[in-house]
């Protein structure tokens, strides 16, 4: 099969994305482009994160660790991108938030929870990126991915949270339940205005349904 190369990095040996002309999965493309940049010599780390991308599926923790690596080496100036989030969409075909969601979650495990990074995830349990994530930005003061001020609360809850994440394995879904009311609480009157929502987009259905 031929290679379609839309464009090209600043050394102008391997392509940033390779890409067949006929449709192929997202894990085939990225091993295709592992193989295409491992055989051009390319930067070791550069063909090692490629593979990690592959394999993110069954290892989230380890494509962060990589990813926060590239970017605290700002590695991908050396391999032709403007960017991190460039590089990580172009080559890597992870969205910014994917890129933030796995960064912002493999430091907060490293604060929070380094034990984790020593489990194997078949012997071990390792917590979802998304319930770390929730564990990352509920101590956040700032937003801001990974940043490093954190609001203050209560240690009991913190240490509750941290268990139902860390060692419990609870889904994100079950830690919204348990853990919203304390660091998402609800503004006065917030459930008066969303009964008053759902009585109204209740009854513009009804007027729908009896117009019909």
């Amino acid at each position: 099969a031929k290679w379609d190369l839309p464009f090209h990095p600043a050394d102008g040996r391997v392509a940033r994305s390779l890409w067949y002309r006929a449709p192929m999965a997202t894990h085939q493309r990225l091993g295709d482009l592992a193989e295409a940049l491992e055989a051009e010599g390319a930067d070791e780390l550069r063909v090692h994160v490629v593979r990690r991308a592959r394999e993110f599926k069954r290892s989230w923790v380890n494509m962060a660790e990589a990813l926060v690596e590239v970017r605290n080496r700002e590695s991908y100036l050396d391999w032709g991108y403007e960017d991190f989030y460039s590089y990580c969409s172009l080559e890597l075909q992870i969205k910014q938030a994917t890129a933030d969601k796995l960064t912002g979650s493999y430091v907060a495990l490293t604060r929070h929870a380094p034990s984790v990074l020593k489990r194997d995830g078949l012997n071990e349990h390792i917590p979802t990126c998304d319930a770390v994530d929730y564990f990352a930005k509920a101590l956040k003061r700032n937003p801001s991915n990974d940043a490093a001020s954190e609001r203050a609360v209560d240690q009991t809850v913190v240490d509750e949270l941290r268990d139902a994440v860390f060692e419990e394995g609870a889904p994100v879904t079950e830690l919204r339940k348990r853990f919203n009311p304390v660091f998402n609480p609800k503004p006065e009157g917030a459930e008066q205005m969303d009964a008053i929502r759902r009585t109204t987009a209740a009854a513009r259905r009804l007027e729908r349904m009896a117009e019909e």
